[in-house]
């Protein structure tokens, strides 16, 4: 069954043949593509495409396609478009039934879907093992991480068990263990000193501070956060925001924490050397306490600083060790267990608090306290930290959920994630806990540890409430250097993340320089301020990229259908009396002018200047010719005194009026003599050229009769882009160059028709599927241009 070519018009069919690489051009193949008069269309059935799948196996492979030349007009009726059916995905929320409530039931509460099919047999065994291993890294990092919150102890502990084990419930990860994380306790720490400052609790004469009310401001402060943290995380889960984290690209992310981890570190200085120094808060706040540590330097307790030596000596040979011994061990070394619990042997049989000065845990209360309102009067002062701090935890959460889930094969929600993590704090604060994240390491060991699913999780969470409930008062002796120690020791990894400045300076220096600002302006400005100069900076570079995108003058690369930009395919050359331009980004408002300004200053015409010269020569010969109708009355006046004319005599006796008036036959051949005149001047000026033309006018003419604009890399329109095509179109009209556009994605077409971008004058048969069917169709409709058939032929 043969099927026309569509289209009043005649068309031109396209055959490409590939060539095999030859002998002696190994990688090489060429390529020959030619016009030819338009065949009958057949489409292929399965047996010829099974034989063409043959026929590549063979060492010669020739494949040819035969297609009609196609502007948008014909490709639409060709392929039947028609715009999507609207999809009214709203409809589906508010319809009622119980499959809907099932499924929404499992989205909202996963262990309902993943419980019933685990594996006792299977996984079991290593997800008691990686609970464990997990346990034992949460307690040490618990504790000492509370110090960072600039809390007690204890209450690390809190949080290592109530939001682990809600988590365990609403969480979509099988791999990460959320818990305290060194860089969300470094930023409830900024915000409990700076709240909640050592000199608003001073007593006897402003010389001693009052632990017990500063710990209980500043334990209501981090709660009522943690509240405010959950609320956030869950009513953006809610309403499906989890895409917000994308605006946190992986150079910030990392910037960031390196900037905090910084932070985390120099905020243990008062601990590893036994000062007392004066909470601040704000920018510049990191540099002051840099600068109090180096003033109060000697006086530090030398006790202090030889406990928290040896600690991390002993951590870092002990991590060494495992490196050694991972092959051979089922579960790493714990390291910060074996040192918590050497240490505390020491501290309590040496009395190291009493005979050297070190500073301890001490009293660590046994058992679960009853949950607390938040204090809503706190939360207009904690808004901004609180949303900070959400979206800072949900992006570590979410980075690290996707790691695994693609190194595991299985899917992680990220609506959810954002629900399961804002329950874990809004839960967790209710029960006097601090914001918690995931941390890096501990679900490093989740994972190797033979950790399969949540189960893991709960199984440290319950490890964890034995220690509270039975255990924790025997941590009351432990020197707090050595928790600075187990903290330092552990920013290790994101130190490391010093090495991306390398990298990304050869990698993409842009995000290089997003890198670096993120760093210094979180260093210098404080985690909540630095993270949103971060954001805001890198939305403006974004911004600025577009706004200098790289523009492309295009020419055909020999024998092909290909086009490139001449400035990198030495190969690649312009067609004769054709001009392609093409962006590398989109076409809106921010950037439309200067796409509108490159376009006429690579096609090497000053158009605008060209333009003016054009109307100014017009409006003299406007001028020109109204002198010359005014003139021509005056002329047809004394034309007609000359044909017609009376005499008046005296005669002296009697008046005597003689009148002299031609003969009516004479009058009707003169006026069928300048008839004929007329009909003749007339036909010649059809003849002669408009003198509109730029030849006519004498100024200088374009090199090029059609100019082709490359739209594939248009993602949208707006209406400056729209004014800013349509002024293009008229502007090299009015040089006597057409315009046509090609290669345009059917969103974007959608937009130009409902900005009724197409009419009379800009249709879309000026739209074409690709810049090889705009220039093979330019080449054979010049406006007013010869051009040579060859060229269309070997096109």
């Amino acid at each position: 069954m043969e099927r026309e070519p569509a289209g009043p018009q005649p068309l031109w069919a396209v055959r490409k043949t590939a060539r095999a690489p030859r002998e002696g051009r190994p990688g090489t193949a060429g390529k020959r593509l030619r016009m030819e008069a338009p065949r009958p269309w057949r489409p292929r059935d399965t047996q010829a495409l099974l034989s063409a799948t043959q026929a590549m196996e063979l060492p010669r492979r020739d494949y040819h396609v035969e297609r009609l030349l196609l502007n948008q007009e014909q490709l639409e009726e060709l392929g039947h478009w028609g715009s999507a059916p609207p999809t009214h995905q709203w409809r589906s929320w508010f319809q009622c039934s119980g499959a809907r409530a099932r499924a929404l039931l499992f989205q909202y509460l996963p262990i309902l879907a993943w419980l019933p099919r685990y594996r006792v047999r299977d996984w079991l065994l290593g997800d008691l093992l990686s609970g464990l291993s997990v346990a034992i890294m949460q307690l040490p990092q618990g504790l000492a991480y509370a110090l960072l919150a600039g809390l007690p102890p204890v209450f690390g502990l809190y949080s290592s068990f109530y939001p682990v084990f809600i988590y365990f419930l609403f969480g979509t990860s099988r791999h990460i263990s959320v818990g305290t994380f060194a860089i969300m306790s470094v930023m409830v720490g900024s915000v409990t000193e700076s709240l909640a400052p050592d000199d608003a609790f001073l007593q006897d004469s402003n010389t001693t501070v009052n632990e017990a009310a500063r710990d209980a401001a500043r334990v209501q402060l981090a709660s009522t956060l943690s509240v405010l943290v959950g609320l956030f995380q869950v009513g953006l889960g809610l309403v499906h925001f989890g895409f917000v984290v994308t605006y946190l690209s992986e150079p910030l992310v990392r910037g960031y924490t390196t900037a905090a981890s910084v932070q985390v570190f120099i905020s243990q200085l008062k601990y590893v050397f036994g000062l007392q120094l004066s909470s601040r808060s704000g920018p510049l706040s990191l540099i002051y306490t840099v600068l109090e540590v180096c003033w109060k330097l000697p006086q530090s307790v030398v006790g202090t600083v030889i406990t928290a030596v040896v600690a991390g000596v002993v951590l870092v040979a002990l991590k060494l060790l495992n490196d050694k011994l991972r092959r051979y061990l089922p579960i790493p070394l714990p390291g910060e267990l074996l040192t918590l619990i050497g240490a505390t042997g020491i501290s309590y049989g040496v009395d190291l608090k009493q005979r050297f000065g070190v500073d301890v845990v001490g009293i660590i209360p046994t058992g679960l306290v009853p949950p607390v309102a938040p204090s809503l009067e706190l939360f207009a002062k904690l808004v901004g930290n609180a949303f900070a701090i959400a979206v800072v935890g949900f992006a570590i959460a979410i980075s690290l959920g996707k790691i695994f889930a693609l190194r595991h094969g299985y899917r992680v929600d990220s609506n959810q994630e954002l629900v399961a993590l804002g329950l874990s704090n809004l839960i967790g604060g209710i029960f006097q806990c601090f914001p918690i994240s995931c941390s890096m390491s501990r679900s490093l060991v989740q994972e190797t540890t033979g950790g399969n699913t949540q189960v893991a999780g709960a199984v440290s969470s319950l490890f964890i409430l034995i220690i509270i409930v039975k255990l924790g008062e025997l941590f009351q002796d432990l020197p707090k250097a050595v928790l600075a120690a187990v903290i330092i020791v552990n920013l290790k990894g994101m130190m490391m993340q010093f090495k991306d400045i390398c990298s990304l300076w050869k990698a993409n220096r842009v995000d290089m320089l997003i890198w670096l600002v993120t760093f210094v302006a979180t260093i210098l400005l404080n985690l909540d301020i630095g993270l949103a100069v971060a954001v805001v900076f890198s939305l403006l570079l974004v911004v600025f990229r577009t706004q200098l995108p790289h523009y492309s003058v295009l020419g055909q690369v020999p024998d092909t259908d290909v086009y490139r930009d001449v400035a990198e395919y030495s190969e690649a050359r312009e067609v004769p009396g054709v001009k392609i331009f093409r962006s590398s980004v989109t076409v809106y408002f921010a950037n439309a002018e200067l796409y509108s300004d490159t376009l006429k200053q690579r096609c090497g015409v000053d158009v605008d200047r060209l333009i003016s010269r054009k109307k100014k020569l017009l409006r003299k010969q406007e001028l020109k010719l109204k002198r010359l109708q005014k003139k021509q009355p005056q002329k047809q006046a004394a034309s007609s005194k000359d044909n017609s004319f009376s005499v008046n005599v005296n005669a002296g006796l009697g008046d005597t009026e003689i009148n002299n008036v031609e003969d009516p036959k004479v009058m009707q051949e003169r006026a069928e003599d300048e008839l004929d005149t007329t009909e003749a001047s007339s036909q010649e000026d059809a003849k002669a050229p408009d003198v509109s033309t730029l030849k006519a006018l004498g100024l200088p003419q374009p090199d090029f009769h059609s100019l082709i604009l490359d739209l594939s890399a248009l993602s949208f329109v707006d209406t400056v882009c729209l004014k800013s095509l349509k002024n293009i179109f008229r502007d090299f009209r009015e040089i006597e160059v057409e315009v046509y556009m090609a290669a345009c994605h059917a969103p974007v077409i959608t937009q130009l028709e409902v900005g009724n971008f197409f009419d009379t004058s800009v249709t879309k048969q000026h739209l074409f599927a690709t810049v090889h069917d705009a220039v093979v169709f330019a080449l054979q409709h010049p406006r007013s241009r010869s051009v040579d058939p060859a060229l269309v032929t070997k096109l």
